[in-house]
């Protein structure tokens, strides 16, 4: 399988959340996933290259939703 990241914004605070869809994943998928600090507001999950989910305008992937995507992205 390809690797899962998660970029995070540390200043934003968002570290919290890409630890908990990292504990999630971990759980429900046996997959260990990288956590990259960053900022500028980035949140987004990737398989490999492909990014399978972010944070848009008026949205925040919850932990369900990432695991959901990366299902999906391997299949």
């Amino acid at each position: 399988m390809r690797n899962v990241s998660i970029t995070y914004c540390r200043p934003c605070g968002y570290e919290k959340r890409a630890k908990e869809a990292a504990a999630l994943l971990r759980e429900r998928l046996s997959v260990d996933a990288t956590l990259i600090p960053g900022k500028g507001g980035i949140f987004q999950v990737k398989l490999g290259d492909e990014v399978v989910a972010r944070r848009t305008k008026g949205h925040f992937p919850d932990a369900a939703e990432i695991v959901a995507a990366v299902t999906a992205a391997r299949d």
